[in-house]
């Protein structure tokens, strides 16, 4: 089981600890944003509006788990190119639980290092919403 990192911390020590020290910030190895990527077919979805299995997982995720499946907390890759570009690690795939599946099903929550930036897909990485926490 993996925990994804919700705050980008050490980047933004370095930078802090830089500027006290010598008085100016350090180049921080911040992930890269892709300005494509950005608006490449992510929408917005209610934290109200998902499945309750989905409000689980997001519970668990900002709990550290435990999680029900093995894959839950690996790596998510982002091949596809929909979520913005960010170097290796940033994401983590959850599953959601799909009543009556016989496996994982296809429902996911993509959970980068943002605090709440949680990506919901019903249809396995093919389209992704950013969950507002604020509706």
């Amino acid at each position: 089981m993996n925990t994804p990192q919700r705050f980008a911390r050490l980047g933004a020590l370095a930078v802090i600890a830089s500027t006290l020290l010598i008085g100016t910030p350090a180049v921080a190895a911040t992930p890269t944003v892709h300005p494509a990527a950005a608006v490449k077919s992510v929408g917005d979805v209610c934290l109200s509006a998902l499945p309750s299995q989905a409000h689980d997982t997001i519970r668990l995720i900002d709990a550290g788990g435990p999680f029900p499946y093995p894959k839950d907390g690996t790596v998510f890759t982002n091949r596809e190119g929909v979520l913005p570009q960010h170097t290796s690690g940033y994401y983590h795939e959850y599953t959601v639980i799909t009543p009556g599946s016989p496996d994982r099903g296809a429902r996911r929550v993509v959970a980068g290092q943002g605090a709440h930036e949680d990506y919901y897909t019903g249809d396995h990485y093919e389209t992704f919403d950013l969950v507002d926490f604020g509706c």
